[in-house]
């Protein structure tokens, strides 16, 4: 069984959610992405989204393109991403981390070079972004099978029954359902069509779903909550990172504050629910 659904098993008979939250490696600076990680664990995340950086992030918003410019002007590489995840294993051996990027460094390194050297570092999923089942299944996805890894898979608001199905046969882990058309942090959420959606997709689906894409406070993380297996946040973390990257110790308290009052307010919405 992989670390991924050991907790999210777990969390189910506790009644509970998976918190997951996403920062870009390397961003603001190298030294800052494991400490960080550890950091978050602490604030109560149960699977950590790792983003490896890259020139042209076409799912990302403005503030997710910009964390990936300024890990890139550090010279992070999938190689150093994975040395990241391999120091983080070094103290914590149970919380799942996902590698959440693009094609283009993977393809680079080459497929079957990637998928030994992810699962000797410690990564339990991976989501590309620009790869989805159709592409994946001749060459990624056997690679992934063969190592014990996750392939993870969007979903959007204009996906089929038939995607979300086929996204469900091929995937592992859990389904990605991104709340609204457009890209990381933008757009405002509608919570019943929400709602509305992800019920569509849990009703076809066998993994556990979690919802990301617009998730900005503690209030909208707990509406999700209620609606979902998982909630995915990300800008409004690496947006801290932006405010305050001069201060690395005050991006980890703004980080920590923020994870664990979503954290809290998960837990008080799905007990009330």
């Amino acid at each position: 069984m992989s670390r991924i659904q050991t907790v999210f098993d777990s969390l189910a008979q506790a009644g509970r959610k998976a918190l997951i939250p996403f920062i870009t490696a390397g961003d603001p600076r190298p030294e800052f992405t494991v400490p960080m990680l550890h950091a978050m664990v602490e604030a109560g995340a149960d699977i950590l989204e790792l983003g490896v950086p890259f020139s042209d992030p076409m799912a990302d918003g403005p503030v997710i393109q910009r964390a990936s410019e300024r890990a890139l002007a550090h010279h992070v590489s999938l190689r150093q991403v994975l040395e990241m995840v391999t120091e983080f294993r070094q103290r914590d051996d149970e919380t799942p981390i996902v590698l959440m990027g693009y094609l283009n460094p993977i393809e680079c390194m080459g497929y079957e070079a990637f998928t030994g050297a992810a699962r000797q570092a410690g990564v339990d999923g991976v989501l590309i972004v620009d790869l989805p089942p159709e592409e994946a299944r001749e060459e990624m996805l056997p690679l992934l099978y063969k190592v014990g890894i996750d392939p993870i898979f969007l979903l959007a608001p204009t996906s089929t029954p038939e995607r979300v199905e086929n996204a469900d046969n091929a995937g592992r882990g859990y389904l990605y359902y991104v709340s609204l058309k457009g890209v990381t942090g933008a757009g405002h959420l509608d919570i019943d069509e929400v709602a509305r959606k992800v019920a569509g997709v849990r009703a076809l689906a066998e993994l556990p779903v979690g919802v990301g894409f617009g998730v900005k406070d503690p209030e909208t993380a707990a509406r999700m909550a209620r609606l979902a297996d998982a909630v995915v946040v990300g800008s409004a973390l690496v947006s801290k990172v932006e405010k305050y990257g001069d201060d690395l110790r005050r991006v980890e308290e703004e980080i920590v504050s923020l994870l664990a009052a979503m954290r809290r307010a998960m837990d008080e919405e799905v007990t009330l629910a």
